[in-house]
C-alpha cells in the first residue's frame, strides 16, 4: 500500500474512532411520534378506508413524481405549468385545461414536496409553489456540514431530528395542515416513504393508518412529507406508533389473502407489514427516504391494483364501464450515470463510492418498481375489457354504459417523462444540477422549462391527446439529435 494511501486511510479510521467515542456526548435525538389512536365509529372507518367513487369521466389522469430534492419539485413543477397550458374540451363538471382532471398523483422525496402541496391546496399550489419553496432555501434550518459533531450524531440516528424540516416546512408551505384538508381536494394525493424494517414502501394513506389503528386525518402533512425525504444519516427516521389490540375497523381481506397466496412479491411484503402492525409485531414504525425502496412512487397505484378481487378494481363499476381512456405518466428527475472514476482503474472511494452505491440501489429499484407497475396495467387493461365485453345487457344498462358503447375501447398511455427526452445538450445540464434543498434562481427557471418543453415532447403525452376528441397537442418542441464528428464537421464547415 503506498504512502498516500496510507495516510488518508488512517486519517479515516482516526475520523470513524472519534466520531465513536463523541457519539455518546452528542445530544440524544427526540423524534417522539404524535400520530393518534383511532377512535371514530366503523362505518365512518369503512367509507374512509374503501376506494373512493370520484365519478371520473371516461378518462382518468394520474401524474408520480420522483426523487431528487428541489431539481425533481421543480422539474414536476414544469410539469404541471404545461398541465395547466393543455386545453381540452369542456366536460360537465370538469374545467377546460388537462390540470382540471388531474385524478392521481403521488409523490416521493423531492417530488413529495410539490405532490403535498398541490394535494393541500389544489390549483391554488401553482400560484405561489416558485416562490414560498423553490426559490427558498429549504436548507437554513438543516445541519449539512461535515463535522465530527454532525458525523457523530448521524451515528447516533440522524445528523437533523424531526424538529427541523417538517418545522421549515410548516412554516413555508403548509401551515399546519394535516391529512383532512388532503381529503378535501378532488385529486387524491398519496405520499411515498419506506418503513425500513419491514423494508417496503409505506403509502400515507388510509388503509396503512387503519392497520395500525391510527387516524390518518389528523397527522400533519409536513411530517409526511419529511419522512418521505428523509435521506439515511443525513435525518433521523420519523417514527409512526403503533396501537395494537382492540380497533374499530378490520383489515381488509386481501391483507390475509395476498400474504398466504402466490401473489407478486411487492404486494406480499406490503400486506405482511400491514399485518405486523396489526398484530402488534412492531410498536414504531420507523420511515425514511421513499426511494429506497421506490423512487418512482408506484408502488401505491400497484398495489390498488394487485389488492383488488375484481377485473374491475379499484375503480367501482360503473367507472370501469365509463373509462375509455388512462394516462399515467411517472416525472423522472433522477440523474443519468456519472464520474470520471469509470474511466480508470481505480475507484470509485470516498463520497463517489458511497453515491454510486446508493444511486445503483435506487435506480435499481425505480427500475423494478416501474417494469412491475407496467406489467400490471397491462394486465389489468386486458382484464377490464375482457370484464366489460362479458357484461348482460342488463349489468350494461345498470352501470351507466352510454349508446353506442364498445366494450373494447380502452386505452392505457404510460410512460416515463425524463431529461434525456430533450437532447444531449440540456440533458447534460440538467444532470449535473445538485440532490439537494437549495438551487440557484436560474437553474430552478432551467428545470421548470425543462419540464414544460419534456412534457410537450414525449410521445405518449402527445399519444394521449390525440385521442381525445377536440383536443390539439401543444406545438412540439424540437429535440437536438446527439452531436457526431460527421454533425460536428458539417457545422464546422458552415461556420
Amino acid at each position: 500500500m503506498g504512502g498516500c494511501g496510507y495516510q488518508r486511510l488512517v486519517r479515516a479510521g482516526r475520523v470513524a474512532a472519534c466520531a465513536a467515542l463523541m457519539a455518546g456526548c452528542t445530544q440524544v435525538i427526540h423524534n417522539e411520534p404524535i400520530n393518534q389512536r383511532l377512535t371514530a365509529n366503523p362505518a365512518e372507518l369503512e367509507n374512509a378506508v374503501a376506494p373512493a367513487v370520484n365519478n371520473y369521466s371516461d378518462e382518468i389522469v394520474a401524474l408520480s413524481f420522483s426523487g431528487g430534492g428541489t431539481r425533481a419539485a421543480a422539474f414536476s413543477f414544469g410539469v404541471l405549468e404545461a398541465f395547466q397550458e393543455t386545453r381540452v374540451p369542456v366536460r360537465a363538471g370538469g374545467g377546460a385545461t388537462l390540470l382540471d382532471r388531474l385524478d392521481f398523483l403521488s409523490g416521493v422525496s423531492g417530488g413529495s414536496v410539490l405532490a403535498a402541496y398541490y394535494g393541500v391546496r389544489g390549483r391554488a399550489a401553482m400560484e405561489d409553489f416558485k416562490q414560498r419553496f423553490l426559490l427558498a432555501n429549504a436548507e437554513e434550518a438543516l445541519q449539512t456540514n461535515l463535522t465530527l459533531v454532525n458525523v457523530a450524531q448521524g451515528l447516533q440516528g440522524g445528523v437533523n431530528d424531526p424538529s427541523r424540516f417538517p418545522s421549515w416546512l410548516d412554516a413555508h408551505l403548509f401551515n399546519g395542515a394535516t391529512f383532512r384538508d388532503v381529503e378535501r381536494q378532488r385529486t387524491r394525493v398519496w405520499i411515498n416513504a419506506s418503513d425500513i424494517y419491514n423494508r417496503t414502501t409505506f403509502i400515507f394513506a388510509p388503509v396503512t393508518f387503519s392497520a395500525l389503528c391510527s387516524d390518518l386525518s389528523s397527522y400533519p402533512v409536513s411530517l409526511a412529507v419529511a419522512a418521505s425525504a428523509a435521506v439515511p444519516v443525513i435525518f433521523a427516521p420519523i417514527v409512526i406508533q403503533n396501537y395494537p389490540g382492540p380497533c374499530p375497523i378490520a383489515l381488509p381481506k386481501w391483507v390475509n389473502d395476498k400474504r398466504n397466496d402466490n401473489s407478486a412479491p411487492l404486494i406480499q411484503a406490503y400486506a405482511n407489514a400491514l399485518e405486523r402492525y396489526r398484530s402488534g409485531e412492531i410498536k414504531y414504525v420507523k420511515l425514511l427516504d421513499g426511494g429506497l425502496v421506490d423512487n418512482y412512487g408506484l408502488a401505491g397505484f400497484t398495489v390498488a391494483r394487485l389488492a383488488s378481487d375484481t377485473p374491475h378494481g379499484p375503480l367501482a363499476p360503473a367507472e370501469a364501464v365509463k373509462l375509455r381512456r388512462l394516462l399515467f405518466l411517472v416525472v423522472d428527475s433522477g440523474r443519468a450515470p456519472s464520474g470520471a472514476w469509470a474511466q480508470t482503474v481505480a475507484g470509485p472511494s470516498g463520497v463517489d463510492l458511497i453515491t454510486a452505491a446508493s444511486d445503483t440501489a435506487t435506480d435499481s429499484g425505480a427500475i423494478g418498481s416501474y417494469s412491475a407497475f407496467d406489467a400490471t396495467m397491462n394486465d389489468w387493461r386486458d382484464e377490464l375489457i375482457k370484464w366489460r365485453c362479458r357484461l348482460s345487457e342488463a349489468d350494461r344498462r345498470r352501470y351507466g354504459a352510454p349508446s353506442g358503447w364498445n366494450c373494447n375501447d380502452v386505452k392505457f398511455f404510460i410512460g416515463r417523462i425524463t431529461f434525456d427526452q430533450l437532447g444531449p445538450q440540456r440533458s447534460r445540464a440538467l444532470n449535473a444540477v445538485e440532490t439537494r434543498f437549495r438551487l440557484p434562481p436560474d437553474q430552478i427557471d432551467m428545470l421548470i422549462a425543462a419540464g414544460r418543453d419534456a412534457l410537450r415532447a414525449n410521445d405518449t403525452f402527445r399519444a394521449f391527446l390525440k385521442s381525445l376528441p377536440g383536443s390539439v397537442p401543444p406545438p412540439s418542441v424540437p429535440v437536438p439529435v446527439a452531436a457526431t464528428p460527421e454533425s460536428d464537421a458539417r457545422e464546422a464547415r458552415a461556420r
